[in-house]
């Protein structure tokens, strides 16, 4: 025989042991730190960019080659970060589906 599901006013469980909510806590702070650093390496790349790119046309002393090189670097960069962005959204979307 199967158990009846119980009704939305029943309570959350608590993990059995306390130190895995603890290390839950951590590797979601680790996650965000994690994303928090990929955010500002691709800002900064942008910049770098955006630098490099001014000084080409400005008539500074840059290597063309190099200019190129930073703009592809800093738009794969962006692209990974979006395609990143993209499944975390589509993981929550399916997520969210779940009927409980």
């Amino acid at each position: 025989m199967m158990n009846p599901i119980a009704g939305a006013s029943a309570a959350i469980p608590l993990p059995a042991n306390p130190m895995q909510a603890v290390a839950g806590d951590q590797q979601n702070s680790e996650f965000m730190q994690l994303l928090m650093k990929s955010l500002s390496d691709v800002n900064s790349m942008q910049l770098q960019a955006d630098q490099a790119v001014e000084q080409l046309f400005t008539g500074g002393d840059v290597n063309p080659a190099e200019v190129l090189s930073a703009v592809q670097k800093a738009d794969m960069s962006f692209k990974l970060l979006m395609q990143v962005r993209n499944k975390l959204v589509q993981a929550f979307q399916e997520i969210k589906e779940i009927r409980i």
